[in-house]
């Protein structure tokens, strides 16, 4: 059984809600100033999410909720 993850990198989490389909496109988008984390501009790819953090990119907004994201991935 694999430890429950307690966070997960930003551009990793716009792969995973479909937001981008590469890790490459990912780093774009963010790099470029797209994504907000709790309503400030992030630019880093390996900022770490945690389960309550709401990310906005390309118009739409995600809630983090590893529990549900954890459940997917076992």
């Amino acid at each position: 059984m694999s430890e429950a993850r307690q966070t997960i990198q930003l551009d990793q989490f716009l792969k995973i809600v479909g937001v981008t389909q590469t890790g490459g496109q990912a780093k774009l988008l963010i790099q470029s100033g797209e994504v907000q984390v709790n309503g400030e501009i992030e630019t880093r790819r390996g900022k770490k999410l945690v389960t309550g953090d709401r990310v906005t990119a390309i118009g739409q907004t995600f809630e983090v909720d590893l529990a549900a994201l954890n459940a997917q991935t076992d």
